[in-house]
């Protein structure tokens, strides 16, 4: 469904700074597949997902997503079928735009037949009904400026938005890190919820390794820019916070010193 062959990217090639983020990574998703990924700071996880998104291009290797080779497509037409989470929640909203004005923004996008004049009232119908989904109360709130919602209300409607038309593939890039817990643990089951009416191939970049290891059906392990675990199945389903910790250890050759991921393993 979507697969990396052998990807590679150094930023600041041919100076002093040239740093090797991904080195010679290749891995392939499943349709379906809902990948927690986890790893130090500077692992590359962030830098996959730019790759794949198409933020910029790689050096070297194939991107490919349901069978076409999306290496050098460009990002604005990789957007169509790829939808994107970051941790700012305030990223992916337009805040002087009303939320249904930005539900229209993108709808518009995924949906060439509609109008480009002004919203109708079936679209509105539709938009307040993927809201109220979410059950939050915005679908009362469709004339209300984007800026004046709350950081887990705003991330929840990017999580709407990006899934509206049912992407190919969702990334998700610490989505829930700058949220309180309680906001945080509602926005997760947003989350679940939505992946799974849709089946929709999800690779998530999370600190908390519990949830890495609870979330979805399969979890990655990256250092220096490769993947050096990759568990699923029964085996992920007996491993440990301990255990995980320890096979970093040993496929790594040194221990996760990432103060993120072990003050939030419990």
């Amino acid at each position: 469904m979507l697969e990396l062959k052998n990807i590679n990217k150094t930023f600041n090639k041919g100076t002093p700074n040239a740093k090797q983020a991904l080195h010679d990574l290749s891995i392939h998703f499943r349709p379906g597949d809902f990948v927690s990924i986890i790893g130090s700071n500077g692992a590359g996880k962030s830098t996959v997902f730019n790759a794949i998104g198409g933020s910029f291009l790689v050096d070297s290797g194939h991107i490919v997503l349901d069978g076409q080779d999306i290496t050098f497509m460009p990002e604005y037409k990789r957007a169509v079928h790829i939808g994107r989470l970051f941790q700012d929640p305030l990223r992916g909203t337009a805040p002087n735009m009303t939320i249904e004005e930005n539900m229209a923004m993108v709808y518009l996008r995924s949906n060439k037949a509609r109008s480009i004049f002004g919203i109708s009232s079936k679209e509105r119908d539709f938009f307040r009904s993927k809201l109220q989904e979410l059950g939050l109360g915005l679908e009362d709130r469709l004339k209300s400026k984007v800026g004046l919602l709350s950081g887990g209300q705003r991330q929840a409607l990017t999580l709407l938005m990006a899934t509206m038309t049912t992407p190919k593939v969702l990334l998700l890039d610490e989505h829930t890190a700058a949220l309180d817990p309680a906001t945080a643990d509602k926005v997760l089951e947003l989350t679940q919820n939505i992946v799974k009416a849709g089946n929709i191939t999800t690779l998530m970049i999370t600190h908390n390794i519990s949830s890495a290891l609870a979330l979805g059906n399969r979890t990655v392990m990256m250092n220096n820019g490769s993947v050096i675990l990759d568990i699923s199945g029964d085996e992920r389903d007996r491993m440990t916070v301990p255990e995980l910790l320890e096979l970093f250890k040993e496929k790594s050759h040194t221990t996760l010193d990432d103060d993120r991921i072990l003050l939030t393993n419990d």
